[in-house]
């Protein structure tokens, strides 16, 4: 959006309202503000800031590469937590039927072993994060060169953006899918129930 239009600050604004505003609606009707989208609303507020400040666009590949690499390090950390997010991710009632698991464990005597394998699985899954942060530097750095406040800028924020799906999410997809079958696997080792019996149809 060149000068002749709206403008590059205000069509930064524009843009990036739509997510703003969809963040807080969330907030409002869930009452709830969790880790990941509290790091996604402070991502939208830091893009903007870069933009409106005119700062190095250097900076959007740090930012860009700083919130998943945050999400990795949350994710490892909260192993030592009562609430490690593999269970947010992964482990969880939308996705498993966590009772029956959980009480074919117990028959079993194998809440210790699958213990170790919600660990390993977490660290497959803070890979995808730690994946993600370093193909969102290399595609922000290859991108994002004009000045920040430029038409030029704000079209190669849409452009980073666009690609971001096929380039970043797909292949940090193929890890989270693998770190999901890999759980699977060991439930069914661990407990003796078949794929259909522990997911949630």
């Amino acid at each position: 959006s060149g000068a002749d239009s709206l403008g590059p600050v205000y069509a930064l604004i524009f843009g990036l309202s739509f997510p703003l505003l969809f963040g807080i609606y969330q907030f409002i009707k869930e009452k709830k503000f969790g880790f990941i989208p509290a790091l996604g609303f402070i991502s939208i507020l830091l893009t903007s800031g870069i933009g409106l400040l005119e700062l190095d666009a250097k900076y959007i590949a740090i930012k860009e590469a700083s919130i998943p690499l945050i999400i990795a390090i949350g994710t490892i950390v909260s192993l030592k937590t009562r609430y490690p997010l593999v269970k947010t991710f992964i482990y969880n009632d939308k996705i498993l039927q966590i009772d029956k698991v959980d009480d074919a464990l117990k028959e079993g005597n194998n809440q210790g072993a699958f213990e170790l394998v919600l660990r390993t699985a977490t660290y497959i899954l803070a890979s995808s994060f730690l994946l993600s942060a370093f193909l969102n530097y290399a595609l922000a750095k290859y991108i994002v060169k004009s000045p920040s406040g430029t038409a030029a800028f704000n079209d190669e924020l849409g452009t980073m953006n666009l690609l971001s799906y096929p380039v970043i999410t797909i292949p940090c997809l193929i890890v989270m899918v693998y770190a999901m079958m890999y759980l699977f696997k060991h439930i069914k080792r661990l407990t003796g129930l078949g794929f259909e019996d522990i997911i949630n149809q």
